[in-house]
Formats: structure tokens, C-alpha cells, sequence
């Protein structure tokens, strides 16, 4: 297992959120009310929550796909708002939903989403056999999605999202529901990302993951982060506490949140 990077606080953040607001029509509450976020150049910032917290609006936001009420976002120096074409080419989403095409192979998948991203020619050949090869997909290329097990749609899943060696990279739940070997393969190849300089921002539901993962936590709840920092730091702040998981009950309470 690779060890988690020590980090430079004094560089220029590889993304900062400030102020972010996001209200759905209909909701009584924001999904995401006055969200402020800090990454580091090159590490797995892991952003926990229940379900209904706000980390997938959040990261909808920071991906471009929703824009926010109120408040910016800066990614490696560009502006969300107003450079989205220049932030879509540094970032890459890997999104909790399956985001494929099942009736089309994974090489055809690939070289759909590599066009997007201004892939082509050699470079694209040789990106999407690198990548394959990565999850561990590269005697399945020519299949198609739509008769994958769940593990193998995930690492596609994944595979779509690196294919263009994104600078920012955004994680929403990638392991959910798969099989044991499946997610030891993107566990691993999420720690060959961060040893490589990749910025993740990552959200689970499994502590063990996010504290193999990650070298700084926030945990948020009804749009708002409530604690936020290394998770040693974290465990002293509340005091009696022993894990991740218990802190995090702590905090977000132990209520079912179904839905």
C-alpha cells in the first residue's frame, strides 16, 4: 500500500470553493448552503456525509454540471464560472451512476468520451490501452457494457473518467456495491493517481476507505460542513471518540436516512 503525500500548504491551492450555494426549486432547504472547500495539489480529500448531505450537488457544482446560487470556485487558476471550457479540460468526474453507453463496447466508450476531452489519433489509441489495462479491463474491450458485472461497469466507469489524465479529479462513490476484488483494483489505482500529482476530491460511505485514502476529511450534513481537517486532528477535537466511523455518528446523528 502506498502512503498517503505530504503536502505543501504554501502553493496555491489546486481548487478553492468559497460561498457555494445551491437551492432546488420545490426544497424547503439548500442542498448545498454556504460550502467552502480547499484542496492541495496532489492529495484525496475525502468529503463524507448521509445521504441527502449535499456532496453529489457539491461536486455537480465543481464539475460544471450545475451552477451554483451564489458563491466561486477556482480550479488550478481558472474561474468555474467564467472559464468552464479551460476547467473541463483539466478535470475528470467519475460519477456515481453508472455514466456509460451499455449497448456500446468499453474501446467504443472510450474513444467516445477521449473525443470529448480532444483525444485522437495515436494519442487516444495509446491513452485508451494504458487505461484498460489499468482497471484491469483489457481482455474486455470489445465487449459491451450492458453484460458487465457490477464491478466491471465500476472500473469502466473509471476508466472513462482518467482517460484524459485529468489534473482534478472527482469521485463520487466510485467502489459502491461491487465485489471485493474490484474495489481493491480502484482503490489501488486511486493511490497510484494521488502518488502521480492528481488532486482527488472523494466521496464513500465506508470509513475504512476514506482513512486509507485520504490525508484530510470533511464531514458534512444538510449542505454545511460541520468538522473539517486531518482525521487525527479530527478525533482529538472530539474528544472520547475512537474512529472515523464514530466521530461520524457524532456528528450527523444516528438516525435512519433512507432515500
Amino acid at each position: 500500500m502506498s502512503k498517503k503525500r505530504t503536502l505543501s500548504v504554501s502553493t496555491p491551492p489546486a481548487l478553492e470553493a468559497r460561498g457555494l450555494t445551491h437551492h432546488y426549486p420545490g426544497s424547503a432547504h439548500p442542498a448545498v448552503d454556504g460550502l467552502n472547500l480547499r484542496l492541495h495539489a496532489g492529495e484525496v480529500f475525502g468529503l463524507l456525509g448521509p445521504n441527502g448531505a449535499g456532496k453529489t450537488t457539491a461536486i455537480a457544482i465543481l464539475s460544471t454540471i450545475l451552477n451554483p446560487g451564489s458563491g466561486s470556485v477556482v480550479i488550478k487558476g481558472y474561474d468555474l464560472l467564467r472559464q468552464q471550457r479551460a476547467v473541463r479540460r483539466i478535470i475528470g468526474l467519475v460519477p456515481q451512476e453508472i455514466a456509460l453507453y451499455p449497448a456500446l463496447t468499453t474501446r467504443e466508450n472510450m474513444r467516445f468520451f477521449g473525443k470529448l476531452h480532444g483525444l485522437e489519433g495515436t494519442l487516444l489509441n495509446r491513452r485508451i490501452e494504458e487505461t484498460l489495462l489499468a482497471v484491469g479491463l483489457e481482455t474486455r474491450a470489445d465487449q459491451r457494457v450492458g453484460t458487465f458485472s457490477g464491478g466491471m461497469k465500476r472500473r469502466a466507469n473509471l476508466a472513462v473518467g482518467i482517460l484524459h489524465q485529468p489534473q482534478v479529479l472527482f469521485l463520487d462513490e466510485p467502489t459502491v456495491g461491487i465485489d471485493a476484488q474490484s474495489r481493491h483494483l480502484i482503490l489501488t489505482r486511486i493511490e497510484t493517481l494521488r502518488d502521480h500529482g492528481t488532486t482527488i476530491l472523494y466521496t464513500t460511505h465506508y470509513m475504512e476507505e476514506a482513512q486509507r485514502l485520504c490525508s484530510r476529511i470533511a464531514i458534512m450534513d444538510q449542505g454545511r460542513i460541520l468538522s473539517e481537517g486531518r482525521l487525527d486532528q479530527l478525533l482529538v477535537q472530539d474528544a472520547g471518540v475512537g474512529d472515523l466511523g464514530e466521530l461520524f455518528l457524532n456528528l450527523t446523528g444516528k438516525q435512519l436516512r433512507d432515500g
